[in-house]
């Protein structure tokens, strides 16, 4: 394994007392895949669960494109129930969350593969979530459509389910509001600072400088049951 990088979420603390501090590592790697890499939006999506933290024990999350894992591994350590997922065909993605879950004495936690777009056994075998997270999965527009086909695959499993997602501005011609429209779904854009996220530096870290990072809580637009 290779070295580890720590981020430590702090709770605000009155005149002359500690506040809760929690510490995740995840693997530091050198790799050209971008799952490898803790980019911008995982730590602001860190944030926001760190922000709402006591809402989450005993939560069902998944977290997709997990890759070093840094949101599903705080969101294990606030208390919920975990499920760590990355491609089925890139095996070196699924292990960095393995380490992960390692470094942080979380190795019980389960990992799978997952294909977006596609319905596959270990889909199918998932439990009911109530919440799926997802950092910078919105890369490659061509892979928006079967990412959302996923979350909507997922979401009828429990209609009441939200996507909490960030992504990175690169381009004003991107857009997922139509693709959201057609899988009948609904998003909200939370501003960074109502969650204390816009700061260039989160977490005792560097990120996520000077990214323009958006939040997104998205839902069915009705509960099909």
């Amino acid at each position: 394994m290779a070295g580890a990088q720590r981020f430590r979420f702090r709770e605000e603390s009155g005149p002359g007392a500690h506040g809760t501090v929690l510490e995740v590592r995840v693997p530091q790697v050198l790799h050209v895949q971008y799952g490898m890499y803790v980019w911008p939006c995982a730590v602001v999506l860190a944030q926001y669960l760190w922000f709402h933290r006591r809402s989450l024990p005993g939560k069902a999350v998944l977290e997709i494109g997990a890759g070093v894992s840094l949101p599903g591994i705080l969101a294990a350590k606030c208390g919920a129930e975990v499920i760590l997922s990355d491609s089925s065909e890139l095996p070196h993605c699924l292990e960095i969350c393995r380490q992960s879950c390692q470094l942080n004495g979380l190795s019980y936690i389960q990992v799978v593969g997952l294909t977006w777009g596609h319905i596959t056994k270990d889909l199918l075998s998932l439990p009911p979530q109530d919440i799926i997270l997802a950092s910078d999965v919105f890369f490659e527009p061509e892979d928006f459509e079967s990412i959302l086909a996923t979350v909507y695959f997922l979401m009828q499993r429990n209609p009441k389910a939200q996507f909490w997602s960030t992504y990175q501005v690169r381009s004003a011609d991107w857009s997922l509001e139509d693709l959201l429209y057609k899988w009948d779904m609904k998003c909200v854009h939370v501003p960074l600072e109502s969650f204390d996220a816009d700061k260039e530096d989160l977490a005792e870290s560097a990120l996520p400088g000077r990214h323009t990072v958006e939040m997104l809580v998205v839902s069915l637009r009705k509960n099909s049951f």
